[in-house]
Order: C-alpha cells, then structure tokens, then sequence
C-alpha cells in the first residue's frame, strides 16, 4: 500500500513538470570532512534548511563510526532537530546491523511524527566499487539489501535506493549502464519507491547521462528515477548541465548538496557536490517548478545561499557555491551602495 501511494505520488509530480529536490549536504555533504563536526553543528543546519524550504533532508547514517566517523552522533541528531510534519528526514542504512540501531532508536523514542520515516540502502554498478565501499561484490551487497528492505517496510519505513557510479569507476573504468538498469531494476524489484543514480566519480558528460538513462528507462520507469547530483560530483564542472540533460530525459527528483559541500570517501579524487544553490538557480524561471515535495512547497534561494556560507565557514571554508559566490557578491555591492548613499 505505501509503495503504490508513493507512485501514485511520484506520478503526478510526473505529468506537473515539479522538479523535486532532496537535500543531501547534512550527510554526504558532511560525511567526508577531516576535522570533527559537533551534533549541534548538524542539528542547525537540518533545521536552517527545513526552515529555508527544504522537504527532504538527509540528516545522517548508521554505519560504524569506525568507517565514516563523521555520522557518529546521528541518533542525537534525530533527537535533536526540531521536525516539522511535512520534511521527511531520511537516514542512510548500510546493512541489517545498521536498520536494527535505528529501529531500536526509534522504539525507545516514540514521537508523532516519528523521528524518522524514511531509509536509504546504497549499493553500486561495479564490482570494483562495491568491494572497495562494501566489501562485497554486487549480487552479495544486492542479497544483503534485500532483508533490510523487507524488515524496514514491515516496520512501516520508506525505502529509497542508491546506486553509485553509473557512468564511471575510479576502479574499473567506464561503466556498463546495462548494469546500472540491472542494479536499479532490482532495487525497485525489492520494494525502493525510488532509485537515485549517481555520478560518483564526476567525470560524467550530458550525452552520457542521456545515454545512461535512456538504458535504465528500458525497464525502469522514469517516475521512479533520480538523479544523485549530490553524488553527481562536480569534479569537472559538468553537474548544472547534467541535472538539465536529466530533465530533459524525464526525471523530476534532483539530489544536490548546499553550498556544494561533500566528495566521496570511496572516489579518490572526486571534489564536493553539484550545489543546492545552483541548481536552484539554474531552474529559476524555467518550464519546471522547483519544489521542496510533490505538494509544492518552495525553496528559498536567497536563503539556502546564506546556509551555504554559514556552514562552509563554520567547517573552515568558502563556499563554492558559483551562485552563493555571486549572491554574496551582489549583496556585498548593495550594502556598500546603501553606506555611499547614506554618506550623501
């Protein structure tokens, strides 16, 4: 029942032209920092983009801290943000270990609306990464999925699905996208409402990613795709065109990353995420209707923006965020225009 309402969903924001985007900078974004980032630290900035708009945040991971030490903490922070009933505040889920420290979590922490309702599960389109993230090769990560999909709908939790480097490999080399569809075709098959494909490597091109998409739509319908422009990384300054080639060949969900914070521990190489700020802006007075969900609540340019500054200073850093870079810009120009003119 929740899967078929979830398409029903995912197939209005279809036929409306919506542009969905989820927020993924509290945990991809933050997952590959050197420095140790405090509770309280993630905690406002889930809750600054919640107020700025934003419907669909990622707010961490159950993986051994060990691993990703950054995500230590994520329990707390899923105590700690102020929840608003329409954001959902997924969680990434690397394997039954992981969804049972959440469900434990959740049954120790009962709240309306709960602390979280949603799971992410994440998997790859090539062997080589798989073994390097997983330790594990495809079919192996796809069979260990597949109890944890099963016992998260069973508790009631949406699934969303992630599939890592589906144009190339820092391994292997280009990618197969016959393999991506098969990866993908599974994780729908396994009850994911929906998958998000990413980029991980960021070497990606337009008539790649329109390649890539039209293999995975052969048995994947487009209503349940997305595009991990989050993971989408922008190492080569191609993201802004691929999220539009994406739009172009269908898909609707866009994940990005504010202030173009993160990078993939498991891609040597790859820089921080296309930017929440830029795709945003990129889609501004276009054909489609950028909203925070299907239901068309909007997103605040000017102050995600702000967010991304805030919290790339906050970490050590500018932004680099083109658009935050020129709203900053622009502001600084009126602020020094206004003193000029007061001087007068």
């Amino acid at each position: 029942m929740l899967g078929s309402r979830l398409s029903r969903s995912l197939i209005r924001a279809y036929s409306t032209n919506r542009v969905r985007i989820v927020e993924v900078g509290p945990r991809d974004g933050l997952q590959n920092e050197k420095g140790s980032i405090p509770v309280s630290l993630k905690v406002e900035l889930i809750n600054r983009l919640a107020n700025a708009g934003a419907v669909n945040i990622e707010a961490g991971s159950f993986v051994s801290p060990k691993w990703v030490p950054q995500m230590a903490g994520t329990a707390d922070v899923l105590k700690q943000i102020k929840k608003k009933p329409n954001v959902h505040y997924p969680v990434l889920v690397p394997n039954q270990r992981g969804l049972q420290d959440l469900l434990t979590l959740l049954d120790e922490n009962p709240s309306s609306p709960p602390l979280t309702d949603e799971i992410a599960i994440f998997t790859a389109a090539t062997d080589a990464f798989t073994k390097a993230n997983l330790n594990c090769t495809i079919s192996e990560s796809l069979a260990r999925l597949t109890s944890v999909t099963r016992h998260a709908l069973d508790r009631g939790l949406r699934v969303r699905g992630y599939v890592s480097v589906v144009i190339a490999c820092p391994y292997s080399g280009k990618t197969d996208y016959k393999k991506v569809r098969e990866v993908a075709e599974e994780l729908i098959d396994m009850g994911c409402y929906e998958v998000s494909l990413g980029e991980t490597v960021g070497q990606g091109r337009p008539h790649e990613v329109a390649e890539m998409l039209e293999e995975v739509k052969k048995s994947v319908p487009v209503e349940r795709l997305a595009v991990s422009f989050g993971h989408f990384h922008d190492t080569y300054g191609t993201a802004v065109a691929n999220v539009l080639t994406a739009l172009e060949h269908g898909v609707r969900t866009i994940d990005s990353s504010v202030g173009g914070l993160g990078g993939c521990p498991y891609s040597p190489g790859a820089t921080g995420n296309v930017a929440t700020e830029d795709v945003l802006y990129a889609l501004q007075t276009s054909p489609h209707q950028v909203s925070g969900s299907y239901q068309g609540d909007t997103i605040d340019l000017e102050a995600v923006s702000e967010i991304g500054w805030w919290i790339s200073e906050a970490l050590g850093r500018e932004s680099v965020s083109r658009v935050g870079r020129a709203i900053r810009a622009r502001k600084k120009r009126e602020e020094e225009q206004k003193k000029l003119q007061s001087k007068l």
